[in-house]
């Protein structure tokens, strides 16, 4: 009678997976999305960017201003005898003021190449903002994956400690043999080898997540429990659409065309010569007997450029390479996201197929064959043994069902990144 409702005792804690409420699953979003906002708000390296883009944003209006004019005081024809104001006519206390001025539209097109380094820091800032939430996302549901591992454990912890008080008291009676008793306090040991590392890697992970959002790495995070399969019905070509219209660092490769065509017009602009204009005074000193009028000069002066094979076409053509490094450059980029794109979605089906064949095939049965085992062990029909291995199997499918459901999330979490934008339809969840 004893033996029999251990046996019962131990049915009811064979573990079964648990699906989360609406409730929890909203909960559950709320906290990851506030988690995602405070490292987009907190975390160094955006704001290592955004103060980045202030310096840049400062630059344009300087290109667009004239260079400062430049002002010279002098002495011309002062006599080296008498050092004297009024012994020579031209005699003259000089004034000068002058100012280079480029050629028309060069200063817009100077002005405009610096805006355009602002808006490639902008899409660079948009593109690490999409690479911090896959890493939040990414560390989170690691995180819940650790927990639900852990639960899991423990719960098969539970069982296994009630297989070693089946066997002590089969071997306490003569039915068992002390082997079961060792081999079951063996698997315990086991169970709690995998709990402290487990403990391990989710402190590491929380560390981690704690960073994102610059808080300490040691500061705790409370994660409600609500994991449920995202629904997913994109295609490899629709994901790379979006990406093509969407992903910053394409964004960025074509601001930078852009300005590789702003410095081509300026570069074509230097066959046209800059000015520099000039004003003089020259104040002359009365001498007793004659008075001597001040004099007023003006000048215009032009660089000649004149080494057009050598200078100009040389750097419209290096600007015309440039133009064309960038687009092998988007081309390669491009095809990198399709490639990593088409890759993950590769996972993402894998991932499906798993947790379905997993949750409704294989751990029912793992679970049935564990209860079988049980009772076939509890009126001496199976060797512990058999016993033992029901019970790691189901452990391990049970922890295989975690890891790739927290790989699903993960792997969408990365296509978000490549695309550019979020892929989750709102209010909807598959269990």
């Amino acid at each position: 009678m004893c033996r029999y409702w251990f046996f019962v005792a131990a049915l009811c804690l064979v573990p079964s997976l648990g699906l989360a409420k609406d409730g929890q699953h909203r909960i559950f979003k709320t906290t990851l999305n506030s988690f995602i906002q405070e490292a987009l708000q907190n975390n160094p390296e955006l704001a290592e960017v955004r103060q980045k883009i202030k310096v840049l944003k400062e630059i344009p209006p300087q290109r667009k201003s004239l260079e400062d004019p430049m002002m010279m005081v002098g002495l011309m024809n002062l006599p080296v005898d008498t050092f004297s104001f009024r012994q020579e006519a031209m005699t003259q206390k000089q004034i000068e003021v002058t100012q280079a001025l480029p050629y028309p539209g060069k200063l817009n097109l100077r002005s405009k190449e610096a805006l355009q380094d602002v808006r490639i820091a902008e899409q660079t800032l948009h593109d690490l903002e999409l690479e911090i939430i896959r890493q939040v996302k990414t560390s989170f549901y690691e995180i819940c994956f650790f927990r639900a591992a852990l639960d899991t454990t423990r719960q098969n912890k539970i069982l296994l400690e009630q297989f070693v008080t089946i066997a002590e008291s089969k071997y306490a009676v003569g039915k068992g043999i002390q082997q079961d008793v060792l081999q079951a306090q063996v698997e315990l040991s086991k169970i709690l080898d995998r709990l402290i590392e487990l403990e391990q890697l989710k402190d590491q992970e929380t560390a981690r997540l704690n960073t994102l959002m610059d808080r300490l790495p040691q500061a705790p995070l409370h994660i409600p429990h609500g994991i449920t399969q995202t629904p997913f019905h994109y295609t490899v070509e629709n994901l790379q659409a979006l990406a093509e219209k969407n992903r910053p660092a394409l964004k960025e490769i074509q601001e930078a065309i852009e300005k590789m065509k702003v410095r081509k017009q300026l570069a074509e602009k230097e066959y046209y010569p800059d000015f520099q204009v000039g004003f003089r005074y020259g104040q002359r000193q009365d001498s007793p007997f004659t008075d001597h009028p001040d004099f007023v000069s003006g000048f215009v002066g032009v660089n000649i450029p004149i080494w057009q094979k050598t200078k100009q076409d040389r750097k419209v053509a290096e600007e015309n390479y440039r133009i064309s490094v960038l687009r092998e450059s988007f081309r390669k980029v491009r095809n990198k996201i399709f490639m990593e794109i088409k890759m993950l979605m590769d996972k993402e089906k894998k991932n499906r197929e798993l947790i379905q064949l997993v949750k409704t095939g294989i751990i029912p049965q793992a679970k049935q064959s564990l209860e079988s085992a049980l009772a076939a062990y509890s009126v001496d029909k199976v060797d512990f043994l058999t016993l033992i291995d029901n019970q790691v199997t189901l452990l391990n499918w049970e922890i295989k069902y975690h890891r790739e459901l927290t790989h699903y999330e993960q792997n969408l979490a990365a296509l978000e990144s490549l695309v550019g934008k979020s892929l989750v339809e709102p209010n909807k969840t598959e269990r």
